[in-house]
């Protein structure tokens, strides 16, 4: 018989052909880990809360005040249906909040039992940090912030990790009443 290919030595013919003429691929730059969260100010010191523990970013809503609670916690705000205590972070660890009401922001958390708005001077969104960049060397803290604080991140300034769901289980935050 003649010139005659069987389809499985025809394929493997082309596919050797497309090796042969096939263009080299671009040299694959080494990928850089990434660490994400969103970005945070509250008085001069900027933080970062892990994407996972911050549900929803909002301006800061219309509250109620209510009777009988700390000078932190703000008041009850209705957000579609739902009602959201809305406490000054500021002045939970002793600080105050920037006169900038236009700036400040009411980060939500939504953790286990726990669904309340942190007011915070400003939200400056995604923030993206190479993991190389991370420390658990902390700078000086205030002792009522330190047990918040779960590392940082370098940059021009510090940027501290901060969890919202270790405060979410601080008993000294769930305490709100007199």
């Amino acid at each position: 018989m003649s010139d005659v290919q069987s389809p499985f030595q025809l394929l493997f013919e082309i596919d050797q052909r497309c090796r042969r003429l096939a263009a080299g691929l671009p040299s694959q730059k080494e990928a850089i880990q990434t660490w994400s969260g969103i970005g945070f100010r509250m008085g001069e010191r900027l933080f970062v809360a892990p994407m996972g523990e911050i549900g929803e970013v909002l301006h800061e809503p219309r509250y109620t005040l209510l009777p009988g609670v700390k000078s932190w916690v703000k008041g009850v705000a209705n957000v579609r249906g739902r009602l959201l205590p809305i406490m000054d972070l500021c002045a939970f660890f002793g600080g105050e909040l920037s006169p900038l009401r236009k700036k400040r922001r009411v980060l939500i958390v939504d953790h286990q039992e726990i669904f309340a708005g942190l007011t915070v001077d400003e939200v400056f969104g995604m923030q993206h940090f190479p993991v190389s960049a991370f420390s658990e060397q902390l700078p000086p803290l205030e002792a009522s912030i330190q047990p918040f604080i779960h590392g940082v991140f370098q940059r021009e300034q510090p940027w501290l990790v901060f969890s919202s769901h270790a405060l979410a289980q601080d008993q000294g935050f769930l305490d709100v009443a007199f």
